[in-house]
């Protein structure tokens, strides 16, 4: 195993702290043997991931639904948080424990208005800090940047900077999560500047060994 550099605090950027929105954020990708899938996901949350989400962009209604019950089973056993991507009537169905939405999805406030106010509101804002106060203005409880780095869980339109980091650390109260491309060799950054939380898939789930891996996002954010 390669050494990881030690996370330096940079001046000005509060410590982030463990609680509520925080740590690693496992996000699944489009696996669809859903014994697999969650095989991959109880490493990933035995490894210490604090939040997941599920997000599968190929599967149908009722394969959602079964991978996201069995989810929800796991999830609570681990006393991890669910979070569904863009499916408000799968996320109620399920009584999953959040909601994250993108550009194209229902606003903050409808999702608010049905899901419930004890529910978790995420919301993707891209490159965009003014998306991202309209977001906690509306009632957010994160607000998710990227993508820091090219990803291979989809094509990189927007370009979040690490400066967008540090001033949406310093401007917004909700948790702030950085997203795209994540792996153990870039969170480091990241998280010496600020983010509340990384949101990684393919790092994650492609890794050989996936508990250690998850093992190792954890260690490196306790140690900032």
């Amino acid at each position: 195993m390669r050494n990881r550099k030690k996370i330096l605090a940079v001046p000005g950027v509060e410590p982030v702290k463990q609680a509520g929105i925080g740590g690693l954020y496992a996000i699944t990708p489009d696996i669809a043997d859903t014994g697999r899938l969650c095989n991959a996901v109880h490493q990933v949350l035995a490894g210490g991931a604090h939040l997941l989400q599920y997000r599968n962009k190929s599967a149908g209604k009722h394969l959602r639904l079964a991978q996201a019950t069995a989810l929800q089973r796991l999830c609570k056993q681990f006393q991890v948080p669910l979070i569904i991507n863009d499916h408000l009537d799968l996320a109620m169905e399920i009584d999953a424990e959040g909601l994250h939405v993108g550009g194209g999805d229902i606003s903050p406030q409808i999702a608010r208005c049905h899901f419930g106010q004890d529910k978790i509101i995420g919301v993707s804002c891209y490159n965009q800090l003014d998306r991202a106060i309209e977001a906690e203005n509306a009632g957010a409880d994160y607000a998710a940047f990227g993508a820091f780095y090219p990803s291979m869980t989809k094509a990189v339109t927007y370009q979040a900077s690490i400066d967008l980091l540090v001033t949406a650390r310093k401007q917004l109260s909700i948790p702030v999560v950085a997203i795209g491309g994540i792996n153990l060799d870039n969170v480091g950054t990241l998280v010496a500047h600020g983010c509340h939380a990384v949101a990684v898939s393919n790092a994650l789930f492609d890794a050989k060994n996936i508990r250690k891996t998850s093992q190792e996002f954890t260690r490196l954010f306790n140690q900032s």
